[in-house]
């Protein structure tokens, strides 16, 4: 209104420049809702796709170094671990496995061994949407812990070793 008023008054270049810098604010404005929006999307994701958003941008959070001692371990999300890996760890209940890491640690690992599939850190996405909800936690967080969890075990680390290291921290 201001800057419509300052035309019909004869001051069309300071019309012009309020008018740039109420579109620049738009613009960063926006900016910032976008990047709030992504962040609560990668914070507390609702559906698997903004699940999947999370998991990625937890793992590009990740030192460069640390991904690249990794090598060509993949994360994959799915919304359950299938029948026969609950049935081969005695697990009842789908709900109480968050993640899983499929492959030979580090230790194990020889220059020898035969090419095979690369490893993979599976991520359980209702068993921890339903974990976050229960202990009032953000899922995000329970993403990136279970992740460098199962990260552990890629490193050759036992569950034992890791509660130790946790309970340290």
């Amino acid at each position: 209104m201001y800057a419509y008023n300052s035309i019909i008054a004869g001051e069309p270049g300071k019309a012009m420049a309020k008018l740039k810098k109420l579109m620049a604010w738009r613009r960063v404005w926006s900016h910032l809702r976008r990047r709030r929006q992504l962040y609560f999307r990668a914070s507390q994701p609702s559906t698997p796709e903004d699940f999947e958003i999370a998991a990625q941008a937890i793992w590009d959070g990740l030192p460069v170094q640390f991904r690249k001692a990794l090598g060509n371990v993949v994360v994959c999300v799915a919304d359950f671990a299938d029948t026969e890996t609950l049935e081969a760890m005695r697990i009842r209940d789908p709900h109480d496995l968050l993640g899983l890491y499929h492959g030979a640690g580090l230790p194990s690992k020889s220059v020898w061994d035969p090419v095979s599939l690369p490893d993979r850190i599976f991520l359980y996405r209702i068993p921890i949407v339903d974990y976050a909800r229960r202990n009032a936690e953000r899922v995000d967080r329970v993403i990136r812990h279970v992740l460098i969890h199962e990260i552990g075990h890629h490193f050759g680390f036992s569950d034992a070793d890791m509660a130790r290291i946790e309970a340290g921290a």
